[in-house]
């Protein structure tokens, strides 16, 4: 796959761009399948600009990218992600018909054929909805393909050396929990980007210390809370890079409707978190400037200390990156591997990331009480078909 080339006359970021950046730089990269190519656009343009991140979040495809970036050195994360997208490729035998139709074609072959390099059809899955298949097998395809492909191309050496810091979500099948795994607390491996990219009914779960795990985007697909939960906190950038538009038109037609459910579905969750932690950074600095108010031998009280224990200065800016529909997209377009929308989601991707570090919205004067800046995605134009 060839990289975008930077378009004529765009702004050429300085290798000096990052000393001004407000605190550690985050990468939380959401579940979406296909989509995902449009994250690799996001990294290139980073990298470009002489920014890495100092911790990526990652969940389903998200994960899988998060482990090809913090499995290789920084000189070598551009062109693994290359080879990654190259190898899902849904490669058309046949090139009449224009573009649509290739891949409607394209999709159709993916969910009856999979994908090389990521999963197989399990031919047992369809003998009926009762077939006994075991619970690591449960699962209307195979993702060994992917585990020989992360094995390849993922050092999970580097992963675990912790630079960056890697995490990553999965839902515990059983109680319906959410899971973080965390360079910073454990060994992660193979598994933990397989459990977090293993959605049901699709893909069978994955086995982690005894216990089984399907992809975390079922309970949180945007895992910014992550970030935002961490202890302790931390001045922050958050590039939150979303694959599913939480705004769309009145669906018309049962196509519409089953995309527009998978939007909604995916991206749900992300304003709410957004809204909730605005609230209480808020809060906590509004005990950290009550502090500054109380005389110092208040302030020492035992009783008084640990309620202002609670209060902080740390400032989260966090930039939301939004992949647009492209045209005639549908409810498929999350397994659309065809070259051409992964070529398109990469190259707006990398026009996007470009075009934000270009206007550096997190410059300039805020709230001095807030401590969660949303930095919310334009409206996209819709990306027609060549």
């Amino acid at each position: 796959m060839q990289q975008p080339t930077e378009a004529s006359g765009s702004k050429v970021l300085p290798r000096s761009f990052t000393s001004g950046l407000p605190g550690q730089i985050v990468l939380v990269l959401q579940g979406g399948g296909a989509l995902g190519s449009y994250q690799a656009g996001v990294y290139q343009a980073l990298q470009e600009s002489a920014i890495e991140p100092d911790w990526i979040i990652g969940t389903s495809i998200g994960a899988i990218n998060a482990s090809l970036l913090a499995g290789n050195e920084p000189r070598r994360r551009l062109e693994r992600l290359q080879e990654f997208w190259s190898r899902v490729q849904r490669v058309p035998h046949w090139s009449f018909g224009g573009l649509r139709l290739i891949e409607r074609w394209s999709s159709f072959t993916t969910l009856t054929q999979g994908i090389p390099g990521f999963f197989t059809p399990n031919p047992l899955a369809h003998y009926g909805t009762v077939f006994p298949l075991t619970a690591d097998r449960a699962g209307y395809y195979s993702t060994a393909p992917l585990e020989l492909t992360l094995a390849e191309l993922v050092d999970f050496d580097l992963v675990n050396q912790g630079k960056p810091r890697v995490t990553v979500g999965a839902a515990h099948v059983q109680t319906s929990q959410m899971r973080y795994f965390d360079t910073r607390e454990s060994r992660l491996d193979v598994r933990h980007i397989m459990a977090s990219a293993a959605l049901p009914p699709a893909f069978p779960p994955v086995r982690i210390e005894g216990e089984l795990y399907w992809d975390g985007g079922i309970l949180s697909n945007t895992p910014t809370e992550a970030v935002l939960d961490d202890s302790p906190r931390r001045d922050s950038l958050v590039f939150s890079v979303h694959l599913w538009n939480p705004v769309g038109p009145e669906p018309t037609t049962m196509a519409d409707v089953l995309g527009r459910l998978k939007d909604v579905q995916y991206s749900s969750r992300i304003a709410s978190q957004i809204a909730r932690h605005q609230q209480a950074h808020r809060l906590r600095h509004v005990i950290n400037q009550l502090a500054s108010r109380l005389p110092e031998s208040d302030r020492s009280n035992p009783e008084i200390r640990e309620l202002l224990s609670h209060g902080c200065q740390t400032r989260m800016h966090v930039v939301q990156l939004l992949a647009p529909r492209l045209d005639h997209e549908d409810h498929t377009k999350d397994i659309d591997f065809s070259p051409a929308g992964i070529k398109r989601r990469w190259e707006a991707g990398y026009a996007h990331t470009k075009a934000v570090l270009a206007s550096e919205p997190w410059r300039g004067h805020f709230d001095t009480l807030a401590g969660v800046i949303l930095h919310e995605a334009k409206e996209v134009t819709r990306l027609a078909a060549e």
